[in-house]
């Protein structure tokens, strides 16, 4: 047989499979095209502390600052790339990846007396920002 008929033949049979797995399977075929859902962040479920909530502009003063990142079904995700941005203040690492237990801790400081408002953003394939919000009044 001539390798160019046998090509053709081979696209033909290939082009036939696709059209009958797209017709067969349908809609289920993009369960498997799909993100896990338990690999999604909900902006909801996860959580944002600071302790304390006061303290004195003295730079020196360190304020915790933890992020529990989850999924909807409340279930920890690890390996998060979590950001924090302030309205005031010093925050000593930016962006942390969460732990096994979807954590991520950070130190904050301010030589600036005030009120700073602290927000978290987890990327995944897109940003999502964490609903919460934490306020740290500095004097």
């Amino acid at each position: 047989m001539d390798n160019k008929l046998t090509a053709l033949i081979f696209l033909f049979f290939l082009a036939f499979i696709v059209f009958i797995g797209f017709t067969v399977f349908g809609s289920r075929i993009s369960v498997f095209t799909r993100a896990k859902e338990e690999l999604i962040t909900s902006s909801k479920s996860s959580l944002l502390y600071a302790w304390p909530l006061t303290a004195p502009a003295d730079g020196k003063t360190k304020i915790a600052i933890n992020v529990f990142i989850r999924n909807s079904n409340n279930l920890p995700l690890p390996n998060k790339s979590v950001t924090l941005k302030t309205t005031l203040g010093y925050i000593a690492e930016q962006t942390v990846v969460t732990d096994k237990f979807g954590n991520s801790s950070f130190i904050m400081t301010s030589v600036t007396p005030g009120l700073a408002i602290v927000s978290a953003s987890v990327m995944d394939s897109a940003p999502v920002q964490i609903a919460q919000q934490v306020s740290i009044e500095f004097k």
